[in-house]
């Protein structure tokens, strides 16, 4: 058996109880470095390694006498290669600055592992995306989920856009989504989230006629420059690497999901979002494309108190002039678009909600 068929297996026969530690389901939320997120932002495909101290202390709270409460608090992250990491640590050391908390960020394999540890507690805090927080919620969605339910998950913020880019080559006449009927469509490696949002998107703007290869994005610019599909769905924060590779040596079109079809997706799928892909982002493509973007979004648990989850938002969002990462995105009022779950108590006190 192949690996590429080992991992399928896997996926089909593993439950929700063993995906807090399983590392090679990574790759089902969306990002995976070269594959559906050609820059690693969110769902890192790096190999875990220790975050800052000690990742086996259990987690602890003490209440302060002030209704909030001081201690050490776990907060799961991602490779350490991508996004979730670096800022996570920049959380960290805001949070710390500013409250009684000690922040232990631990490095790992990003959402769906993420949404694990926060399931069986070893996490208090985690950065997901929005769209594997509502499978994980609704037991939906990618088969590690399925009927596993995660209930005990809640939402905190969400903070910046992994751009859902629809790329095809200029040589295939495709300007539209409706265009793509009748086509040949990479929709993303199987089983994962990718390939969840763009069936999903297919859906919603009506394209029901098409033939779908899953790979992860590395392998579908191949097969665009080779003329073996017409386009490909992939998801990440931009520019995508294997885009930017695949736009130097070929004419590239970046497919716009905008005005109806922009709202039909956004009514389909409460996580979906605005998102534009400025104009040079690409070789040759010099205007801004309109598109939809999942979210990369703080998490949490039933288990944290409301205290300790508005401590925290408070002390990241009344501080966000100390980060230095996706600061163009992270916003208080922009911090509830594309929730996909219910707020944690404790978020929804400081937002006021």
């Amino acid at each position: 058996m192949s690996p590429e068929e080992t991992r399928r297996k896997f996926l089909q026969t593993t439950g929700i109880a063993s995906v807090a530690g399983i590392t090679a389901l990574a790759g089902c939320a969306g990002n995976g470095g070269g594959g559906e997120d050609g820059n690693g932002d969110g769902g890192d495909g790096d190999t875990p390694t220790e975050g800052d101290g000690d990742d086996t202390e259990t987690p602890t709270e003490a209440d302060d006498g002030n209704g909030g409460a001081t201690g050490r608090l776990s907060w799961h992250a991602g490779g350490t290669g991508g996004t979730y990491y670096p800022l996570s640590n920049e959380i960290k050391t805001v949070v710390e600055a500013n409250t009684d908390f000690t922040l232990n960020v631990q490095s790992t394999g990003a959402s769906v592992e993420n949404v694990g540890s926060l399931a069986n507690g070893t996490a208090d805090f985690a950065l997901i995306q929005n769209d594997i927080a509502y499978f994980a919620r609704n037991g939906t969605g990618i088969d590690v989920f399925q009927d596993n339910a995660i209930e005990s998950l809640r939402g905190v913020a969400t903070l910046y856009p992994e751009t859902i880019t629809v790329v095809t080559l200029q040589e295939t006449g495709i300007e539209t989504l409706s265009d793509l009927s009748g086509t040949t469509i990479n929709t993303g490696d199987l089983g994962s989230g990718t390939q969840v949002n763009a069936n999903q998107i297919l859906e919603a703007v009506g394209i029901t006629d098409y033939t779908e290869q899953n790979a992860g994005f590395a392998q579908a610019s191949e097969q665009l420059a080779n003329g073996d599909i017409d386009a490909a769905f992939v998801v990440g924060g931009w520019p995508v690497g294997a885009i930017e590779d695949l736009a130097n040596t070929n004419d590239i079109h970046i497919v716009p999901i905008d005005g109806d079809n922009r709202e039909a997706v956004k009514e389909a799928a409460s996580w979906f979002a605005d998102d534009t892909i400025p104009g040079g982002t690409y070789s040759g493509v010099e205007e801004d494309v309109p598109t939809v973007a999942v979210q990369a979004m703080i998490a949490t648990h039933t288990g944290v108190e409301a205290g300790t989850v508005e401590t925290i938002t408070a002390a990241i969002f009344d501080n966000l002039d100390e980060l230095t990462i996706k600061t163009d995105f992270i916003t208080v009022e922009s911090a509830q678009d594309g929730m996909s779950i219910e707020l944690h108590e404790g978020a929804a006190a400081y937002f006021d909600m």
